[in-house]
């Protein structure tokens, strides 16, 4: 404990050890409270839109893109500044086609619109993939922050991924949603803090100031991010940046249980509305913190060469930063900020998997209505045991050189297709699902097959999984016809699903 308290200090570890006792915490005040399943996953449906929408963002920032972001305009260049007005883009399209099937249906789960639309075989593979999509994202989820806590302590790294993956575990289990919530509007200020906190730091270690750090990215060519003209496959640009993004948003707020399910639990459809937008204004603020403090980073170490040891991969850059700059205590804090980025992401990522599994998986298997005590005790052990689950992916998830190529490689593979059945069921009576099983099989090994065995720049790999997939489950549609859905469940007949549904 003498050489760890040497690199990281007592001030730091006492910072961090208070803010995860506080977690835990949280999880004991809430525990006993859900005595029904929607007590458990939507916290009773009447949360406040605010918490719902710093949840909602604090969910899908993790350390991810704390590190990763940075590390990549530190490494690549600025492109990723378009993720900020695509969130406003597909606002939208989430506020008028996707988030009213879900509250007229009263679903607990996006699959169920699924279960509706294509039937129970479907709902079980489409909520198969959600949960293999969201085990690779929480081992990336873990493996980040417990890169950066090895890093700046000299702890084993298994150590640190162990220490992450049972603490966000267990507080998760005790208290379900709630929990996950209000610890999660804590998780918001503290990391939308920290980068703050580096920003401003950064701004006054490099030579001019702002402008300092700009003119020397621009001198760069790191903001040579404006030309929606130039494209390649095989290095990042803004248009390849904005049509990943379209799509992989779409995703996330649009169909994927870790996002919607946050927001079913707002008392009203004006407060989702609400929650959505103010999530697309925190989106577009620190994304752009983010890049500015990737950008940072690159003139600090221009200008300061030896400031910072030569080894350091561009991901791991911000935590060494961290160490080397700020004082002791402060440091702590931020480096805290890391953590509370990536336990956002990981108690929501676990109770959304937990959810799934209960619901979509083995609610129908159990052949009649589970007793809502057994239900809830049932969530809570998959809880636990989707915690160790993804903890183990951690271990995988470290042989991947990029944080953000990690979660875009997972993403890619199961989350594209997802995005599909749920877009074209919407939008056409005649796609069916044993059209989208030929889209799957063909999309998957062609997905792989890029990521592994191409050049192509890893922020294409959603969008090639979706385009993919999409063409070839029209076409399979078509060649394989079944008779035609309710034209209530698309969106050319869902007013007649609202006026059932209401008499």
């Amino acid at each position: 404990m003498t050489l760890l308290a040497a690199s990281f200090g007592a001030l730091n570890f006492t910072v961090l050890g208070l803010y995860l006792a506080v977690m835990v915490a949280i999880g004991i005040v809430f525990a006993g409270r859900q005595k029904t399943t929607e007590d458990y996953f939507l916290a009773g449906r009447k949360m406040p839109w605010l918490v719902v929408g710093m949840s909602m963002y604090a969910s899908l920032t993790s350390a991810i893109s704390y590190m990763g972001i940075p590390g990549r305009a530190y490494e690549e260049n600025a492109a990723y500044w378009i993720q900020g007005p695509i969130s406003f883009l597909i606002l939208p399209i989430l506020i008028r086609a996707f988030y009213p099937f879900y509250r007229i249906l009263n679903v607990t789960t996006t699959y169920e619109y699924i279960l509706q639309r294509y039937g129970p075989t479907a709902r079980t593979v489409v909520s198969a993939l959600f949960v293999l999509a969201r085990l690779g994202w929480l081992g990336t989820v873990i493996y980040a922050p417990a890169l950066a806590l090895s890093a700046v302590t000299g702890m084993d790294l298994w150590l640190t991924i162990a220490l992450m993956g049972i603490l966000a575990t267990g507080y998760t289990a005790l208290g379900g949603l709630a929990a996950v919530l209000w610890t999660d509007l804590i998780q918001f200020v503290v990391l939308v803090g920290g980068a703050a906190w580096v920003a401003v730091s950064l701004t006054g270690s490099v030579p001019g100031g702002m402008s300092g750090v700009l003119d020397i990215a621009s001198d760069s060519g790191r903001l040579d991010v404006f030309d929606f003209s130039k494209f390649s496959l095989f290095e990042m640009t803004v248009l390849g940046i904005a049509l990943s993004y379209f799509c992989e948003l779409l995703q996330s707020y649009g169909t994927d249980q870790v996002t919607v399910q946050r927001l079913l639990a707002v008392r009203s459809p004006g407060g989702m509305t609400k929650a959505a937008l103010f999530n697309a204004f925190s989106d577009l603020l620190l994304v752009l913190l983010l890049l500015y403090v990737g950008l940072g980073l690159f003139a600090y170490v221009s200008t300061h060469p030896t400031a910072l040891p030569s080894d350091i991969r561009a991901d791991g850059l911000l935590p060494a930063y961290i160490m080397h700059a700020l004082p002791v205590g402060v440091s702590g804090l931020v480096i805290t900020g890391i953590f509370a980025a990536a336990m956002s992401s990981m108690d929501s990522g676990i109770n959304s998997l937990a959810t799934v599994l209960v619901k979509d998986f083995i609610g129908p298997a159990y052949g009649r209505e589970m007793s809502e005590r057994g239900s809830v005790q049932l969530a809570r052990s998959l809880t636990l045991a989707l915690g160790l689950a993804a903890t183990g992916v951690a271990f995988y998830v470290s042989t991947i050189e990029k944080l953000l190529k990690a979660s875009s490689s997972f993403l890619g593979l199961f989350a594209a297709p997802v995005l599909v059945i749920f877009v074209l069921g919407m939008l056409s009576r005649r796609i069916n699902f044993a059209g989208w099983l030929v889209g799957v099989t063909v999309s998957i090994p062609a997905t792989l097959f890029i990521q592994h065995k191409t050049d192509i720049h890893f922020t294409h790999y959603f969008t090639f999984g979706f385009v993919s997939c999409a063409l070839t489950t029209i076409i399979a549609s078509l060649l394989i016809p079944r008779p035609l859905a309710p034209i209530e469940l698309t969106l050319w007949g869902r007013d007649r699903l609202r006026k059932s549904s209401t008499e």
